[in-house]
């Protein structure tokens, strides 16, 4: 922690976020996107984290609050990224902290965080677009509508699996697959399935078996390479992944900010782990800093925004299935 700060100021506060559309995966169905944003003020310098609590996790918007406001005594007098790290575990909480003293620093600085992180500056990228658990007919005219995207990510529960696939596939004959699970599946279901959805051209399963279950992955040759998602929140957690997953996919919101982040996607590439950098759902504001993320993935899922009905201002541009970097006024 550095010295007492006293023009510091943490402003916290809950939002709510209208959804265009229900967002429906294995686990449930959603129609507002709650986030947590933080704000901190200093000298005239304003830096923002937008985080998206997760009750899988056991958060909560309120306890996610509670944890931010624990430490508005030492933010406020000058809590630093390194001590934040010590004082959070990975989580919302930390990770709309961390993002908000990266912002307040390029804003005082004047440079850009990714000089400051030191990784590449960031440039458009193509996104997935996501496909919500549905009938099989309904999720075909998703498919419909996004046959000219290059990058389709398909959520599915244990049932039907191949047919919503199929139809999906039969839609968008041309757009790379990515198929999440959301833990919904189990062993069995997987061993049927694979090589069905290696036929129909999927790139990558994510997260097929319940968090828990992953050591009956040990002995699994995947026809399909799997991803871990809800297996793999930081980087203490890759020395327990089985060899079955050769992703993992890094949200800022489970590695808890920007700063474990980066070391994650290092970490993994150093095991030989290809990166998927995904989000929940929430603004633009949240899916800003893992733009610095994106040059390092094969695969990113950046599309939170596009299910409001209403974006954070300036909000990221989507075009053709790519997003743009932020503009320094939205973060970074």
């Amino acid at each position: 922690m550095t010295a007492r700060n006293v023009t510091r100021r943490l402003h916290v506060r809950i939002e709510a976020w209208p959804l265009e559309r229900p967002f429906t995966i294995a686990r449930g169905t959603k129609t507002t996107a709650e986030v947590v944003l933080v704000e901190i003020e200093d000298a005239g310098h304003h830096g923002r984290g937008e985080c998206v609590p997760y009750p899988r996790y056991g958060e909560s918007s309120t306890s996610v609050v509670a944890a931010i406001e624990a430490l508005s005594e030492q933010v406020e007098a000058g809590l630093d990224r390194t001590a934040l790290q010590r004082l959070l575990p990975p989580g919302a909480a930390r990770n709309a902290l961390d993002c908000a003293l990266w912002d307040l620093e390029a804003k005082q600085t004047g440079r850009p965080v990714w000089q400051l992180a030191g990784v590449p500056s960031p440039r458009p990228v193509i996104t997935a677009e996501t496909i919500a658990l549905d009938s099989v007919e309904a999720m075909a005219a998703a498919a419909l509508r996004l046959r000219d995207r290059p990058l389709l990510k398909v959520k599915v529960g244990a049932d039907d699996v191949i047919e919503r696939i199929g139809a999906v596939r039969a839609a968008a004959p041309s757009a790379r697959l990515v198929v999440d699970a959301n833990e919904g599946w189990d062993l069995a279901l997987l061993q049927r399935i694979g090589g069905m959805l290696a036929a129909f051209e999927v790139e990558v399963i994510e997260q097929p078996l319940p968090v828990g279950d992953d050591l009956a992955l040990a002995d699994y040759a995947a026809p399909v390479p799997l991803c871990a998602d809800e297996s793999c929140h930081s980087s203490a957690d890759l020395e327990h992944l089985p060899a079955a997953y050769g992703m993992i996919n890094v949200k800022l919101d489970k590695a808890g900010g920007l700063t474990e982040a980066l070391q994650l996607v290092a970490a993994a590439h150093a095991r030989g782990l290809q990166v998927m950098v995904g989000c929940m759902v929430g603004t633009s504001l949240a899916m800003a800093p893992a733009m610095l993320l994106a040059a390092h993935a094969r695969v990113v899922d950046l599309d939170g925004p596009l299910w409001l009905m209403h974006d954070r201002g300036p909000a990221l541009k989507f075009a053709d299935g790519c997003v743009y970097p932020p503009e320094p006024t939205l973060w970074g």
